[in-house]
């Protein structure tokens, strides 16, 4: 596994575990979420916990299960299939993450119906 894939699968790792510190050590500072050609909806490691730990309260039983994963060096694109909760909403997502300097610098979400 490259270093570069390492850090995507550390990252969904502490995602699913829910452990908002290991989750947040994966992201650069000034790091960025958006969705795939529109707008930025947070900037910074302030902004990405608050969401991430409002996301956790309300979904306690979530889930991302990881479907494939493209790994280009600098970015990498996993193909994922989240479950909030056991037998409830469910979608797929492709999450493009571009990465400098051993962090995760910006994450590109395309959500699928």
């Amino acid at each position: 596994m490259s270093v570069s894939a390492d850090l995507i699968q550390r990252q969904l790792d502490a995602y699913n575990a829910q452990d908002i510190e290991a989750f947040m050590a994966c992201y650069a500072e000034d790091a960025l979420l958006a969705g795939l050609n529109g707008a930025v909806t947070q900037t910074g490691h302030d902004a990405i916990r608050a969401r991430h730990l409002d996301l956790f309260a309300q979904h306690p039983q979530n889930r991302a299960e990881l479907a494939n994963r493209i790994d280009l060096g600098s970015t990498v694109i996993d193909h994922e299939r989240v479950e909030r909760m056991p037998g409830g909403e469910h979608f797929e997502v492709a999450a493009i993450y571009t990465i400098r300097d051993g962090r995760i610098a910006r994450v590109d979400f395309a959500r699928g119906a």
